[in-house]
């Protein structure tokens, strides 16, 4: 009897044509591979860039970067952008790279799966990736060819609850899961479909707002809500933020419930900022240390006597500027 030839199935790593060293490497000259076009990921000049320099000085580059082969005899990079500037800071001319033949959608796919889960992110890296992964999850209809089995149902944001409950029941009767894409998206990276949504509406910011949120000097849901406004309420709330040090949610929350809110000003926003401010809380104390009252009071006295002349003294105060008022 013939003996059966086992079948492989290519693994999710490989679909997405994750690192790996099965298929081998090559070694490719640094000067043509270009990055990958719009990627969101930053390659900041940083400690940890410089440690990164250091270790290919002394290591060299250990694991393979990711390419795919362009029309143009190069390569544009998938994965190992930190790398690739890290070896040429380092003077190295070649990279060890694993070319794979991917479509435009699966080298989006490999290219945000292979940066998005790493240790540090930052919000505006997330933000950007998981916009392009449901970019391509929107243009397929189905992901059954990239890096699940999940079947999707395309549901744009003006579909109607009732056509949403069909497809939904349609979905329950031929036994497969349909899920938003944002769903999807978030499942694979530990996020809700809510959370995924929040950081996409962070690439309506601007720049200089987006990166105050990179920064944390505004939060990420912060960011979200004020990503609602046109570009000059932004630009405005921007320059409010930059003034002033801060920026509260009850002050967004002032502007969202502006009545006129498409036909602000800029000083009508700082006016609606300033009133949506909790009014500072009055004391109704006065402390004064001992050592100032000791410049007035002999240090033996008697915390009550100081008391009643200071008493006295301010009687007399108050009279004098009631004679005053009086006189005016």
């Amino acid at each position: 009897m013939a003996k059966r030839e086992k079948i492989h199935f290519e693994t999710v790593d490989e679909l997405l044509g994750a690192p790996t060293f099965k298929d081998g490497t090559e070694e490719i000259k640094i000067d043509k591979i270009h990055p990958f076009k719009d990627h969101p990921f930053k390659v900041i000049d940083d400690e940890k860039m410089s440690e990164l320099v250091e270790s290919v000085k002394i290591n060299g580059i250990l694991s393979p970067v990711l390419v795919r082969p362009d029309n143009n005899g190069g390569y544009e990079m998938i994965s190992g952008h930190r790398r690739m500037h890290a070896a040429v800071i380092a003077g190295v001319d070649t990279l060890p790279a694993i070319v794979k033949e991917l479509s435009d959608d699966e080298a989006v796919i490999a290219m945000v799966d292979s940066n998005v889960q790493r240790e540090e992110i930052l919000p505006s890296e997330r933000a950007f990736s998981l916009k392009m992964k449901m970019d391509v999850m929107r243009r397929q209809g189905a992901r059954t060819d990239l890096t699940s089995a999940t079947e999707w149902r395309k549901l744009d944001e003006g579909t109607s609850a009732t056509e949403r409950r069909k497809l939904n029941d349609e979905s329950a009767a031929d036994g497969t899961r349909k899920k938003e894409a944002a769903a999807i998206a978030g499942e694979e990276y530990g996020m809700g479909k809510t959370q995924v949504k929040k950081y996409i509406r962070l690439t309506e910011l601007l720049p200089e707002l987006l990166d105050m949120v990179d920064e944390k000097k505004i939060a990420i849901g912060l960011g979200a809500e004020i990503s609602y406004f046109d570009k000059d309420v932004q630009r405005w709330v921007y320059e409010y933020r930059l003034e002033n040090g801060f920026l509260k949610q009850e002050q967004i929350e002032a502007l969202k419930n502006h009545p006129n809110l498409d036909n602000l000003t800029q000083y009508t926003v700082i006016q609606v900022m300033n009133a949506a401010l909790p009014e500072p809380k009055i004391s109704g104390k006065v402390a004064i240390s001992e050592k100032k009252l000791n410049k007035y009071f002999p240090s033996h006295m008697p915390a009550r006597e100081r008391e009643r002349i200071i008493l006295e003294l301010l009687a007399q105060w108050k009279e004098s500027q009631k004679e005053v008022q009086d006189e005016t």
